[in-house]
């Protein structure tokens, strides 16, 4: 019995992942047949979506196989050569931006079977409109193009009817919504003044009567993400147009960088961890998990993943609650591809109960 108890344990360790033997496991996410791809979004669930390159070389909305086999579901257009799916929430609704068949972009729900039951979300009486996120209940934000081609914040009628709400602004001609969460709280950027495009991050009156609230009223800045404990993050220009990751809240926090000038902040998961990307000390931008208190204890993805994989890590776009990261890397072939980063705090026990299982064996 106990000879036999050891073949699985060393069957699980011989076929743990070549990318396994650190912090976190790399998975290679592919594309469509073409050489390139990019993940911007995982739900809770784990499922990713983003845009990746086809065989004839055209950037389509993607839903990511998680597994790394490759049975990537091309989620279509409205008609054009190109789309990006942004978001995906926790019941599978994807949205993003599609062209259509007169090679206008426009926010799209996208259907996620890949058969191409795309439903176009409309503007506000202009050409384009762009959607970033879909919260669970399926409210959806992003901007749209009014008559006056100024770009909008907007809360997308979903069902493509094109009652959609126009969320103002700061009292400038311009803004744009980024992030919704499970109370419907909504936040992004807006202008404060017409005709100067001086972008402030905002969060948004949903109703649509304009009672934005300014999160740094004196600095230029964006909010990228918001949690559904109402945690923003993003980034403001703490001096001449270097900008710095920033947790906003009664007081904003400042993320610092990995030693260089300027950081982003771009997703926070319920659990408060902060991605996105910072530049290091030799001005080199690196894919970065913030230390949220702002003591500057920020980490390198790279220095989390095995070395010996050869992935260098790009970009980090999102991070689900179970702290899974995705975003985009160079693969050890030299291609951009979308990735898919998941903790391995298993990985170091299952090797010492082999060792130690093997060495009780030999004695």
């Amino acid at each position: 019995m106990k000879r036999d108890s050891l073949v699985p344990l060393f069957a699980i360790i011989l076929f743990l992942p070549a990318c396994a033997n650190a912090f976190y496991k790399v998975i290679d996410l592919g594309t469509l047949g073409g050489p390139k791809s990019v993940a911007y979004s995982i739900n809770n669930t784990g499922q990713i979506v983003g845009s990746a390159q086809n065989r004839s070389g055209y950037w389509d909305a993607t839903l990511f196989d998680t597994s790394g086999w490759g049975n990537n579901i091309d989620l279509g257009t409205l008609g054009g050569q190109s789309s990006v799916a942004s978001s995906i929430n926790d019941n599978g609704q994807i949205v993003g931006y599609a062209e259509n068949r007169s090679g206008w972009e426009r926010a799209t729900l996208f259907d996620p079977t890949g058969k191409g039951k795309n439903i176009d979300l409309r503007t506000l009486g202009g050409s384009q409109s762009y959607a970033y996120s879909i919260n669970d209940a399926g409210r959806i934000v992003g901007q749209a193009l009014d008559s006056n081609y100024h770009e909008r914040a907007t809360l997308f009628d979903p069902t493509g009817k094109g009652n959609n709400i126009d969320l103002r602004t700061l009292g400038g001609y311009n803004s744009s919504a980024l992030s919704i969460n499970n109370t419907n709280q909504i936040v992004g950027w807006a202008e404060d003044t017409p005709g100067y495009r001086y972008k402030i991050a905002t969060l948004f009156d949903n109703s649509g009567y304009g009672h934005n609230t300014p999160l740094a009223w004196f600095s230029q800045g964006i909010a990228y993400s918001i949690n559904n404990n109402g945690q923003i993050v993003g980034a403001v220009d703490i001096f001449g147009g270097v900008f710095h990751a920033t947790l906003f809240g009664r007081t904003n926090i400042d993320l610092r960088t990995l030693g260089g000038r300027e950081s982003y902040a771009y997703s926070i998961n319920d659990n408060g961890q902060i991605v996105g990307r910072a530049q290091n000390d030799s001005g080199v931008w690196r894919p970065t998990l913030f230390d949220p208190i702002g003591k500057g204890n920020n980490i390198d993805l790279n220095t989390l993943i095995d070395p010996t994989c050869g992935w260098t890590l790009c970009e980090a776009y999102s991070i689900n609650n179970s702290g899974w990261i995705v975003g985009q890397g160079i693969t050890p072939s030299g291609q951009y591809h979308a990735y898919l980063l998941i903790p391995e705090p298993g990985t170091i026990v299952l090797i010492s109960l082999g060792i130690l299982a093997l060495r009780k064996r030999r004695k």
